[in-house]
Protein backbone atom coordinates (compact mmCIF):
# COMPACT_ATOMS: atom_id res chain seq x y z
CA UNK A 1 0.00 0.00 0.00
CA UNK A 2 1.71 3.32 -0.67
CA UNK A 3 2.21 5.60 1.99
CA UNK A 4 0.28 8.56 2.09
CA UNK A 5 1.86 11.85 1.04
CA UNK A 6 2.76 14.35 3.39
CA UNK A 7 0.91 18.23 3.22
CA UNK A 8 1.81 21.30 4.08
CA UNK A 9 1.86 22.73 7.92
CA UNK A 10 1.02 26.16 7.83
CA UNK A 11 2.05 28.78 11.06
CA UNK A 12 0.68 32.75 10.97
CA UNK A 13 0.62 34.74 13.68
CA UNK A 14 -2.22 37.45 13.65
CA UNK A 15 -0.25 39.33 16.45
CA UNK A 16 3.01 39.18 18.29
CA UNK A 17 5.11 40.57 15.71
CA UNK A 18 6.63 43.67 15.19
CA UNK A 19 4.99 45.04 18.39
CA UNK A 20 4.58 43.91 21.83
CA UNK A 21 1.40 41.85 23.02
CA UNK A 22 -1.88 40.79 21.35
CA UNK A 23 0.34 37.33 21.29
CA UNK A 24 -1.65 35.24 18.86
CA UNK A 25 -0.44 32.11 16.77
CA UNK A 26 -2.50 29.96 14.28
CA UNK A 27 -0.72 26.38 12.81
CA UNK A 28 -2.86 24.81 10.09
CA UNK A 29 -2.43 21.43 8.84
CA UNK A 30 -4.82 20.07 6.15
CA UNK A 31 -8.11 20.29 7.48
CA UNK A 32 -6.92 21.04 11.35
CA UNK A 33 -6.67 24.60 12.58
CA UNK A 34 -5.22 25.03 16.24
CA UNK A 35 -4.58 28.50 17.79
CA UNK A 36 -1.48 29.37 20.56
CA UNK A 37 -2.81 32.14 22.95
CA UNK A 38 -5.24 34.97 21.94
CA UNK A 39 -3.95 38.15 23.72
CA UNK A 40 -4.84 41.81 23.41
CA UNK A 41 -2.40 44.83 23.55
CA UNK A 42 -3.16 48.68 24.26
CA UNK A 43 -3.07 51.55 22.40
CA UNK A 44 -0.08 53.43 20.92
CA UNK A 45 -0.40 57.57 21.60
CA UNK A 46 -1.63 58.05 18.09
CA UNK A 47 -5.33 55.80 19.05
CA UNK A 48 -7.01 58.91 21.20
CA UNK A 49 -9.93 57.28 23.19
CA UNK A 50 -9.18 53.38 22.26
CA UNK A 51 -9.06 51.59 25.33
CA UNK A 52 -7.29 48.55 24.30
CA UNK A 53 -6.39 46.56 20.67
CA UNK A 54 -6.92 42.85 19.93
CA UNK A 55 -6.06 40.93 16.77
CA UNK A 56 -7.97 40.72 13.40
CA UNK A 57 -9.34 37.54 13.75
CA UNK A 58 -11.08 37.85 10.04
CA UNK A 59 -9.52 34.67 9.15
CA UNK A 60 -10.33 32.73 11.83
CA UNK A 61 -13.94 33.50 11.47
CA UNK A 62 -14.07 31.98 7.72
CA UNK A 63 -12.58 29.11 8.80
CA UNK A 64 -14.04 28.35 12.45
CA UNK A 65 -15.41 24.81 11.16
CA UNK A 66 -11.84 23.25 11.11
CA UNK A 67 -10.59 25.17 14.33
CA UNK A 68 -10.02 22.26 16.92
CA UNK A 69 -9.05 24.96 19.89
CA UNK A 70 -6.89 27.39 21.58
CA UNK A 71 -4.10 26.31 23.14
CA UNK A 72 -2.96 28.67 25.91
CA UNK A 73 0.64 29.40 27.61
CA UNK A 74 -0.30 31.33 30.55
CA UNK A 75 -2.75 34.07 31.90
CA UNK A 76 -1.01 37.48 30.99
CA UNK A 77 -3.46 40.14 29.08
CA UNK A 78 -1.27 39.33 25.82
CA UNK A 79 -2.44 36.17 25.93
CA UNK A 80 -5.92 35.76 26.89
CA UNK A 81 -7.34 39.02 26.92
CA UNK A 82 -8.91 39.39 23.68
CA UNK A 83 -10.65 35.50 24.68
CA UNK A 84 -14.36 37.29 25.78
CA UNK A 85 -13.91 39.51 22.51
CA UNK A 86 -12.82 36.54 19.95
CA UNK A 87 -15.39 33.83 21.69
CA UNK A 88 -17.90 36.39 20.41
CA UNK A 89 -16.98 35.63 16.83
CA UNK A 90 -15.94 31.43 17.22
CA UNK A 91 -16.20 29.49 20.17
CA UNK A 92 -13.70 26.65 20.06
CA UNK A 93 -12.67 24.63 23.32
CA UNK A 94 -9.65 26.38 25.09
CA UNK A 95 -7.39 24.92 27.21
CA UNK A 96 -5.04 26.18 29.71
CA UNK A 97 -3.77 25.25 33.36
CA UNK A 98 -5.58 25.84 36.61
CA UNK A 99 -5.11 29.36 37.51
CA UNK A 100 -5.17 30.65 33.76
CA UNK A 101 -8.29 29.49 33.35
CA UNK A 102 -9.29 30.42 36.77
CA UNK A 103 -8.44 34.38 35.57
CA UNK A 104 -10.09 33.80 32.66
CA UNK A 105 -13.21 32.50 34.49
CA UNK A 106 -13.50 35.99 36.24
CA UNK A 107 -12.52 37.65 33.13
CA UNK A 108 -15.74 36.46 31.45
CA UNK A 109 -18.41 37.54 34.14
CA UNK A 110 -17.48 41.21 33.07
CA UNK A 111 -18.70 40.12 29.70
CA UNK A 112 -22.57 38.67 27.84
CA UNK A 113 -21.12 36.16 25.58
CA UNK A 114 -23.51 34.90 23.01
CA UNK A 115 -21.79 30.90 23.61
CA UNK A 116 -21.12 28.98 26.70
CA UNK A 117 -17.01 28.98 26.51
CA UNK A 118 -15.89 25.92 26.53
CA UNK A 119 -12.73 25.78 28.91
CA UNK A 120 -10.97 22.54 29.59
CA UNK A 121 -8.30 21.99 32.13
CA UNK A 122 -5.02 20.46 31.36
CA UNK A 123 -1.96 20.00 34.04
CA UNK A 124 1.31 20.39 32.68
CA UNK A 125 2.73 17.09 31.12
CA UNK A 126 -0.60 16.38 29.63
CA UNK A 127 -0.90 15.91 26.01
CA UNK A 128 -4.16 17.23 24.30
CA UNK A 129 -5.35 15.77 21.07
CA UNK A 130 -6.47 18.02 18.54
CA UNK A 131 -6.84 16.26 14.79
CA UNK A 132 -3.72 16.41 13.29
CA UNK A 133 -1.76 18.19 16.42
CA UNK A 134 -1.16 16.27 19.90
CA UNK A 135 -0.16 19.60 22.26
CA UNK A 136 2.31 18.93 25.17
CA UNK A 137 1.71 21.34 27.83
CA UNK A 138 5.74 21.81 29.36
CA UNK A 139 5.65 23.62 32.64
CA UNK A 140 7.85 26.47 32.42
CA UNK A 141 9.01 29.75 34.97
CA UNK A 142 7.60 33.22 34.50
CA UNK A 143 6.39 36.10 36.44
CA UNK A 144 2.66 33.93 36.73
CA UNK A 145 2.50 30.58 37.89
CA UNK A 146 1.24 27.89 36.03
CA UNK A 147 3.05 28.90 32.77
CA UNK A 148 4.30 26.35 29.98
CA UNK A 149 5.67 26.25 26.82
CA UNK A 150 4.22 23.63 24.00
CA UNK A 151 5.50 20.87 22.09
CA UNK A 152 3.23 20.70 19.05
CA UNK A 153 3.59 17.39 17.28
CA UNK A 154 2.30 17.38 13.75
CA UNK A 155 2.48 14.95 10.71
CA UNK A 156 5.94 16.59 9.15
CA UNK A 157 7.45 16.90 13.34
CA UNK A 158 7.43 18.70 16.50
CA UNK A 159 6.67 22.38 16.92
CA UNK A 160 7.95 23.84 20.14
CA UNK A 161 6.32 27.07 21.19
CA UNK A 162 8.51 28.98 24.19
CA UNK A 163 5.83 30.88 25.15
CA UNK A 164 6.78 33.72 27.38
CA UNK A 165 9.75 31.85 29.83
CA UNK A 166 12.37 32.09 31.96
CA UNK A 167 15.53 29.67 33.93
CA UNK A 168 14.56 30.60 37.86
CA UNK A 169 16.29 27.35 39.64
CA UNK A 170 15.17 28.61 42.74
CA UNK A 171 11.35 29.51 41.68
CA UNK A 172 9.13 30.53 44.52
CA UNK A 173 6.46 27.93 43.64
CA UNK A 174 9.48 25.25 43.77
CA UNK A 175 9.66 23.86 40.78
CA UNK A 176 12.19 24.64 38.13
CA UNK A 177 10.97 24.90 34.03
CA UNK A 178 10.96 21.18 32.88
CA UNK A 179 14.26 21.59 30.83
CA UNK A 180 14.66 17.60 30.90
CA UNK A 181 12.04 17.06 29.19
CA UNK A 182 12.80 19.61 26.24
CA UNK A 183 16.05 18.23 26.24
CA UNK A 184 13.95 14.39 25.37
CA UNK A 185 12.19 16.61 23.12
CA UNK A 186 15.12 18.35 21.33
CA UNK A 187 17.14 14.62 20.87
CA UNK A 188 14.25 13.05 18.78
CA UNK A 189 14.36 16.00 16.24
CA UNK A 190 12.06 19.73 16.69
CA UNK A 191 11.32 20.59 13.38
CA UNK A 192 10.36 23.99 14.44
CA UNK A 193 11.56 26.84 17.41
CA UNK A 194 8.91 29.56 18.05
CA UNK A 195 11.37 31.16 20.57
CA UNK A 196 10.49 34.23 22.76
CA UNK A 197 12.35 37.14 22.00
CA UNK A 198 11.30 40.06 24.49
CA UNK A 199 14.96 40.11 26.37
CA UNK A 200 16.85 39.05 23.10
CA UNK A 201 19.15 42.15 23.47
CA UNK A 202 19.93 41.61 27.31
CA UNK A 203 23.25 39.33 27.82
CA UNK A 204 23.70 36.89 30.39
CA UNK A 205 20.89 35.17 32.45
CA UNK A 206 17.31 36.70 33.78
CA UNK A 207 17.87 37.39 37.92
CA UNK A 208 15.62 34.81 40.14
CA UNK A 209 12.38 35.86 41.47
CA UNK A 210 13.95 35.26 45.23
CA UNK A 211 15.97 38.41 44.65
CA UNK A 212 13.04 40.29 45.01
CA UNK A 213 12.32 39.00 48.41
CA UNK A 214 15.63 40.10 49.46
CA UNK A 215 15.19 43.55 48.45
CA UNK A 216 11.68 43.84 49.71
CA UNK A 217 12.84 42.45 53.10
CA UNK A 218 15.75 44.89 53.50
CA UNK A 219 12.62 47.71 52.12
CA UNK A 220 10.75 46.62 55.48
CA UNK A 221 13.89 46.55 57.66
CA UNK A 222 14.92 49.66 56.70
CA UNK A 223 11.21 51.72 57.18
CA UNK A 224 9.56 50.10 60.34
CA UNK A 225 7.97 53.10 61.16
CA UNK A 226 6.11 53.93 57.70
CA UNK A 227 3.40 52.30 56.18
CA UNK A 228 4.37 50.45 53.00
CA UNK A 229 2.45 50.80 49.60
CA UNK A 230 3.61 48.09 46.76
CA UNK A 231 2.70 48.60 43.26
CA UNK A 232 3.32 45.53 40.90
CA UNK A 233 1.86 43.41 38.12
CA UNK A 234 -1.48 42.19 39.16
CA UNK A 235 -0.60 38.65 37.41
CA UNK A 236 2.46 38.49 39.07
CA UNK A 237 1.43 35.91 41.89
CA UNK A 238 4.77 35.21 43.14
CA UNK A 239 5.60 38.72 43.91
CA UNK A 240 2.32 39.23 45.88
CA UNK A 241 2.90 35.91 47.91
CA UNK A 242 6.65 37.22 48.81
CA UNK A 243 4.92 40.60 49.85
CA UNK A 244 2.55 38.45 52.22
CA UNK A 245 4.82 36.50 53.22
CA UNK A 246 7.39 39.19 54.53
CA UNK A 247 4.53 41.54 55.77
CA UNK A 248 3.54 38.94 57.93
CA UNK A 249 6.66 38.35 59.57
CA UNK A 250 7.28 42.06 59.99
CA UNK A 251 3.88 41.68 61.97
CA UNK A 252 2.02 43.99 59.16
CA UNK A 253 -1.55 43.49 57.79
CA UNK A 254 -2.10 43.40 54.39
CA UNK A 255 -4.57 44.99 52.34
CA UNK A 256 -5.13 45.15 48.34
CA UNK A 257 -6.62 47.17 46.45
CA UNK A 258 -7.06 47.75 42.27
CA UNK A 259 -10.30 45.53 40.19
CA UNK A 260 -7.24 43.29 38.95
CA UNK A 261 -5.23 42.81 41.66
CA UNK A 262 -8.61 41.32 43.74
CA UNK A 263 -9.42 39.51 40.61
CA UNK A 264 -6.04 37.80 40.44
CA UNK A 265 -5.50 37.23 44.24
CA UNK A 266 -8.42 35.92 45.28
CA UNK A 267 -8.23 33.24 41.67
CA UNK A 268 -4.79 32.28 43.53
CA UNK A 269 -6.08 32.17 46.54
CA UNK A 270 -8.95 30.21 46.09
CA UNK A 271 -6.83 27.57 43.34
CA UNK A 272 -3.63 27.30 45.83
CA UNK A 273 -1.30 29.28 43.92
CA UNK A 274 -1.08 31.36 47.60
CA UNK A 275 -1.18 30.82 50.77
CA UNK A 276 -2.24 33.53 53.29
CA UNK A 277 -1.71 32.74 56.81
CA UNK A 278 -4.76 33.74 58.81
CA UNK A 279 -5.32 37.45 59.87
CA UNK A 280 -3.12 38.89 57.75
CA UNK A 281 -4.89 40.16 54.63
CA UNK A 282 -7.68 43.06 55.70
CA UNK A 283 -10.01 44.82 53.88
CA UNK A 284 -9.12 48.07 52.15
CA UNK A 285 -12.42 49.95 54.42
CA UNK A 286 -10.60 48.43 57.39
CA UNK A 287 -7.13 50.05 57.08
CA UNK A 288 -8.35 53.18 59.34
CA UNK A 289 -8.26 50.66 62.40
CA UNK A 290 -4.57 50.15 61.89
CA UNK A 291 -1.53 52.35 62.48
CA UNK A 292 0.67 53.38 59.24
CA UNK A 293 3.75 51.46 60.32
CA UNK A 294 1.29 48.08 60.89
CA UNK A 295 0.11 48.25 57.68
CA UNK A 296 1.20 47.02 53.91
CA UNK A 297 -0.88 47.88 50.70
CA UNK A 298 -0.58 45.89 47.58
CA UNK A 299 -1.59 47.97 44.59
CA UNK A 300 -2.07 47.99 41.44
CA UNK A 301 -0.82 51.13 38.85
CA UNK A 302 2.70 50.39 38.40
CA UNK A 303 2.35 51.21 34.72
CA UNK A 304 0.92 54.60 35.83
CA UNK A 305 -2.12 54.24 34.35
CA UNK A 306 -4.73 56.73 34.72
CA UNK A 307 -7.76 55.19 35.60
CA UNK A 308 -5.30 52.63 38.23
CA UNK A 309 -5.61 52.78 42.43
CA UNK A 310 -1.81 54.07 42.74
CA UNK A 311 -3.01 56.70 40.34
CA UNK A 312 -5.73 57.65 41.91
CA UNK A 313 -3.44 57.51 45.41
CA UNK A 314 -1.22 59.74 44.14
CA UNK A 315 -3.70 62.34 42.76
CA UNK A 316 -5.77 62.23 45.92
CA UNK A 317 -8.44 60.75 43.99
CA UNK A 318 -8.75 57.26 45.94
CA UNK A 319 -11.46 57.16 47.93
CA UNK A 320 -9.23 54.73 50.95
CA UNK A 321 -5.92 56.01 50.86
CA UNK A 322 -4.47 59.10 51.24
CA UNK A 323 -0.74 59.44 50.86
CA UNK A 324 1.95 61.12 52.75
CA UNK A 325 5.34 61.96 54.58
CA UNK A 326 4.24 58.34 56.62
CA UNK A 327 4.10 56.44 53.47
CA UNK A 328 6.91 54.77 51.25
CA UNK A 329 5.83 53.63 47.77
CA UNK A 330 7.67 50.97 46.00
CA UNK A 331 7.09 50.53 42.24
CA UNK A 332 7.76 46.82 41.89
CA UNK A 333 8.16 46.83 38.22
CA UNK A 334 9.75 47.94 34.58
CA UNK A 335 8.01 50.31 32.64
CA UNK A 336 7.05 48.74 29.63
CA UNK A 337 8.12 50.48 26.51
CA UNK A 338 5.81 53.47 25.96
CA UNK A 339 4.81 53.61 29.88
CA UNK A 340 8.04 55.29 30.93
CA UNK A 341 6.39 59.12 30.83
CA UNK A 342 3.54 57.47 32.66
CA UNK A 343 5.45 56.01 35.31
CA UNK A 344 7.59 59.40 35.56
CA UNK A 345 4.31 61.42 36.07
CA UNK A 346 3.35 59.30 39.29
CA UNK A 347 6.68 59.50 40.88
CA UNK A 348 6.42 62.72 40.39
CA UNK A 349 3.48 63.58 41.96
CA UNK A 350 4.19 61.33 44.80
CA UNK A 351 7.57 63.35 45.66
CA UNK A 352 5.43 66.44 45.48
CA UNK A 353 3.59 65.43 48.04
CA UNK A 354 6.38 64.30 50.33
CA UNK A 355 5.99 60.71 49.61
CA UNK A 356 9.27 58.69 49.59
CA UNK A 357 9.50 56.14 46.27
CA UNK A 358 11.35 53.81 45.32
CA UNK A 359 11.86 51.63 41.91
CA UNK A 360 13.70 49.26 40.19
CA UNK A 361 16.08 52.04 39.11
CA UNK A 362 16.72 52.92 43.13
CA UNK A 363 16.81 49.20 44.49
CA UNK A 364 16.48 45.60 43.08
CA UNK A 365 12.60 45.74 43.25
CA UNK A 366 11.60 43.83 40.21
CA UNK A 367 13.39 40.58 37.65
CA UNK A 368 11.92 40.50 34.66
CA UNK A 369 9.94 37.12 33.82
CA UNK A 370 11.57 37.09 30.32
CA UNK A 371 14.61 34.78 29.54
CA UNK A 372 17.82 36.81 28.57
CA UNK A 373 20.42 35.76 26.15
CA UNK A 374 21.93 32.81 27.92
CA UNK A 375 18.53 31.42 28.10
CA UNK A 376 17.30 31.69 25.22
CA UNK A 377 20.38 30.00 23.84
CA UNK A 378 19.27 27.34 26.22
CA UNK A 379 16.59 27.11 24.77
CA UNK A 380 18.02 26.38 21.34
CA UNK A 381 20.62 24.03 22.43
CA UNK A 382 18.17 21.42 24.14
CA UNK A 383 15.26 21.67 21.48
CA UNK A 384 17.65 22.01 18.52
CA UNK A 385 15.54 22.87 15.97
CA UNK A 386 16.16 22.68 12.16
CA UNK A 387 13.99 25.54 11.81
CA UNK A 388 13.95 28.97 13.82
CA UNK A 389 11.10 31.51 14.04
CA UNK A 390 11.44 34.54 16.74
CA UNK A 391 8.54 35.49 18.24
CA UNK A 392 6.79 37.93 20.52
CA UNK A 393 8.94 41.16 20.39
CA UNK A 394 9.52 44.84 17.96
CA UNK A 395 11.62 44.17 15.43
CA UNK A 396 14.87 44.87 17.02
CA UNK A 397 13.71 41.90 19.76
CA UNK A 398 13.11 39.61 16.85
CA UNK A 399 16.36 40.59 14.94
CA UNK A 400 18.38 40.24 18.37
CA UNK A 401 16.91 36.93 18.37
CA UNK A 402 17.83 35.97 15.08
CA UNK A 403 21.66 36.61 15.76
CA UNK A 404 21.87 34.39 18.62
CA UNK A 405 20.24 31.76 16.30
CA UNK A 406 23.29 32.63 14.16
CA UNK A 407 25.31 32.09 16.81
CA UNK A 408 24.22 28.87 18.11
CA UNK A 409 24.95 26.97 14.51
CA UNK A 410 21.19 27.40 13.05
CA UNK A 411 21.84 27.99 9.24
CA UNK A 412 20.97 31.83 8.12
CA UNK A 413 18.25 29.76 5.29
CA UNK A 414 16.59 28.02 7.94
CA UNK A 415 15.64 31.45 10.41
CA UNK A 416 12.51 33.38 9.26
CA UNK A 417 11.63 36.44 11.04
CA UNK A 418 7.57 37.32 10.29
CA UNK A 419 5.20 39.51 10.39
CA UNK A 420 1.71 39.45 11.25
CA UNK A 421 -0.58 37.82 8.59
CA UNK A 422 2.77 36.44 6.77
CA UNK A 423 2.50 32.44 6.08
CA UNK A 424 4.78 30.30 6.96
CA UNK A 425 5.06 27.30 4.78
CA UNK A 426 7.00 23.91 6.04
CA UNK A 427 7.06 20.64 3.64
CA UNK A 428 9.16 17.57 3.14
CA UNK A 429 11.18 19.77 0.70
CA UNK A 430 11.90 22.32 3.23
CA UNK A 431 10.15 25.96 4.22
CA UNK A 432 9.46 29.31 2.83
CA UNK A 433 6.63 32.01 3.41
CA UNK A 434 3.91 31.59 1.49
CA UNK A 435 1.91 34.36 1.22
CA UNK A 436 -0.38 35.87 3.74
CA UNK A 437 -3.58 35.86 5.64
CA UNK A 438 -6.17 38.66 7.27
CA UNK A 439 -4.30 40.39 9.97
CA UNK A 440 -4.25 43.72 11.58
CA UNK A 441 -5.53 45.59 14.45
CA UNK A 442 -9.01 45.67 15.48
CA UNK A 443 -9.82 48.67 17.74
CA UNK A 444 -11.83 48.49 21.46
CA UNK A 445 -13.66 51.52 22.62
CA UNK A 446 -16.19 50.73 25.36
CA UNK A 447 -18.53 48.42 24.52
CA UNK A 448 -17.51 49.04 20.74
CA UNK A 449 -15.52 46.09 18.82
CA UNK A 450 -14.32 47.57 15.74
CA UNK A 451 -16.30 50.16 14.74
CA UNK A 452 -13.37 52.69 15.38
CA UNK A 453 -11.32 52.19 12.70
CA UNK A 454 -8.87 54.62 10.30
CA UNK A 455 -11.17 57.03 9.43
CA UNK A 456 -12.23 57.90 12.70
CA UNK A 457 -9.17 57.78 14.30
CA UNK A 458 -8.02 60.34 11.86
CA UNK A 459 -10.93 62.94 12.96
CA UNK A 460 -9.99 62.27 16.57
CA UNK A 461 -6.35 63.12 15.78
CA UNK A 462 -7.47 65.66 13.92
CA UNK A 463 -9.65 67.52 16.45
CA UNK A 464 -7.10 66.52 18.79
CA UNK A 465 -4.53 68.49 17.13
CA UNK A 466 -6.73 71.69 15.82
CA UNK A 467 -10.11 71.80 16.97
CA UNK A 468 -13.47 72.01 15.62
CA UNK A 469 -15.76 75.00 14.14
CA UNK A 470 -18.95 74.60 13.51
CA UNK A 471 -21.15 76.85 11.44
CA UNK A 472 -25.10 76.63 11.41
CA UNK A 473 -27.78 78.53 8.92
CA UNK A 474 -31.11 77.98 8.05
CA UNK A 475 -31.75 78.07 4.07
CA UNK A 476 -34.79 78.33 2.27
CA UNK A 477 -33.91 76.58 -0.58
CA UNK A 478 -36.63 76.77 -2.75
CA UNK A 479 -36.83 80.21 -2.73
CA UNK A 480 -32.54 80.54 -2.71
CA UNK A 481 -32.49 82.81 0.36
CA UNK A 482 -30.22 82.77 3.57
CA UNK A 483 -32.97 82.49 6.68
CA UNK A 484 -30.91 82.72 9.64
CA UNK A 485 -27.77 82.59 10.59
CA UNK A 486 -24.64 81.68 10.14
CA UNK A 487 -23.98 81.43 14.02
CA UNK A 488 -20.27 80.11 14.56
CA UNK A 489 -19.21 77.51 17.28
CA UNK A 490 -15.43 77.10 18.16
CA UNK A 491 -14.31 74.11 20.20
CA UNK A 492 -10.68 73.70 20.74
CA UNK A 493 -9.59 76.04 17.95
CA UNK A 494 -9.65 79.83 19.55
CA UNK A 495 -11.20 80.91 22.61
CA UNK A 496 -14.56 82.93 20.99
CA UNK A 497 -14.14 86.10 23.77
CA UNK A 498 -10.88 86.74 22.89
CA UNK A 499 -11.05 86.08 19.04
CA UNK A 500 -14.18 88.50 18.44
CA UNK A 501 -12.53 89.61 15.38
CA UNK A 502 -11.71 86.43 13.73
CA UNK A 503 -15.13 84.81 14.22
CA UNK A 504 -16.68 88.10 12.64
CA UNK A 505 -14.81 87.35 9.66
CA UNK A 506 -15.80 83.31 9.60
CA UNK A 507 -18.93 84.40 9.75
CA UNK A 508 -18.51 87.08 6.83
CA UNK A 509 -16.51 84.45 4.42
CA UNK A 510 -19.39 81.49 5.47
CA UNK A 511 -22.54 84.10 4.78
CA UNK A 512 -20.35 84.94 1.32
CA UNK A 513 -19.98 81.26 0.44
CA UNK A 514 -23.32 80.64 0.79
CA UNK A 515 -25.08 83.67 -0.62
CA UNK A 516 -22.53 82.66 -3.81
CA UNK A 517 -24.06 79.16 -4.12
CA UNK A 518 -27.55 80.57 -3.51
CA UNK A 519 -27.07 83.22 -6.51
CA UNK A 520 -28.49 81.89 -9.81
CA UNK A 521 -28.86 78.42 -9.69
CA UNK A 522 -32.29 77.09 -10.36
CA UNK A 523 -31.58 74.05 -7.99
CA UNK A 524 -29.67 73.98 -4.32
CA UNK A 525 -27.50 71.14 -3.71
CA UNK A 526 -27.28 70.58 -0.31
CA UNK A 527 -23.56 68.96 -0.61
CA UNK A 528 -22.34 71.59 -2.62
CA UNK A 529 -23.51 74.53 -0.47
CA UNK A 530 -21.44 72.76 2.36
CA UNK A 531 -18.47 71.82 0.36
CA UNK A 532 -18.52 75.69 -0.67
CA UNK A 533 -18.61 77.02 2.89
CA UNK A 534 -15.91 74.51 3.87
CA UNK A 535 -13.58 74.75 1.14
CA UNK A 536 -13.48 78.65 1.72
CA UNK A 537 -13.32 78.80 5.80
CA UNK A 538 -10.48 75.99 5.62
CA UNK A 539 -8.35 78.46 3.02
CA UNK A 540 -9.36 81.80 5.03
CA UNK A 541 -8.41 80.26 8.65
CA UNK A 542 -5.61 78.36 7.33
CA UNK A 543 -4.21 82.02 5.94
CA UNK A 544 -4.87 83.54 9.06
CA UNK A 545 -3.56 81.32 11.88
CA UNK A 546 -1.42 78.69 9.91
CA UNK A 547 -4.10 75.90 11.82
CA UNK A 548 -6.46 73.72 10.10
CA UNK A 549 -9.41 73.04 12.64
CA UNK A 550 -12.02 70.57 11.34
CA UNK A 551 -14.79 72.44 9.65
CA UNK A 552 -18.61 70.98 10.20
CA UNK A 553 -21.30 73.05 8.06
CA UNK A 554 -24.47 72.33 9.46
CA UNK A 555 -27.03 73.49 6.36
CA UNK A 556 -31.04 73.36 7.46
CA UNK A 557 -33.87 73.64 5.12
CA UNK A 558 -36.60 75.97 6.02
Amino acid sequence: MPKKEKGKLRIASLGGLNEIGKNLTVLEYADDIIIVDCGLGFPDEDMPGIDLVIPDISYLEANKERIRGIVLTHGHEDHIGAIPYVLREINPPIYGTKLTLGIIKNKLTEHILPVIPDLRLVKAGQVVRLGEFAVEFIHANHSIADACCLAITTPLGVVVHSGDFKLDVTPIDGEMMNITRLGEIGRKGVLLLMCESTNAERAGFTPSERKVGKSLEYIFTSNPDKRIVIATFSSNVHRVQQIINVSARHGRKVAITGRSMLNIVSAAVELGYMSVPDGVLVDINEIKRFKPEELTLVTTGSQGEPMSALYRMAFGEHSQVTLGHNDLVVLSSSAIPGNEKLVGRIINELSKNGVSVLHDAVVEVHVSGHACQEELKLMMALTRPKYFMPIHGEYRHLAANRELALDMGIEDRNIFISDIGKVLEIDTKGARFAGTVPAGKVLVDGYGVGDVGNIVLRDRRHLSQDGLIVVVASVDFESGLLISGPDVVSRGFVYVRESEELMDEVKTIATDAIERCLTGRQTVDRMHLKNCVKDDLSKFLYSKTKRKPMVLPVIMNV
